[in-house]
């Protein structure tokens, strides 16, 4: 999980330009890190690619905090193995 919070907080970091002190599991994706709904896709999009995980869009459309991105991810990774 550390892996992939890691890898989520990273591209937050660089790709939307979000102080590291904002990410934290309760985090709201838009009302406290300002991420309207195309930058969500954009997330979703980065995360696939460095992960190899494929978030389904009915997936997507739960995810309200940072800590659903996590959750989410883990189980598709833990699927995989």
């Amino acid at each position: 999980m550390d892996r992939i919070i890691k890898i989520v907080n990273q591209v937050l970091e660089e790709e939307f330009e979000i102080d590291a002190e904002l990410l934290k599991p309760e985090s709201l994706l838009n009302e406290d890190l300002g991420l309207d709904s195309l930058d969500a896709v954009d997330l979703i999009v980065m995360v696939d690619k460095q992960l190899g995980v494929r978030i389904e869009e009915e997936q997507a459309r739960s995810i309200r905090t940072l800590e659903d991105v996590y959750k989410i991810i883990f189980e598709l990774l833990k699927g995989k193995q």
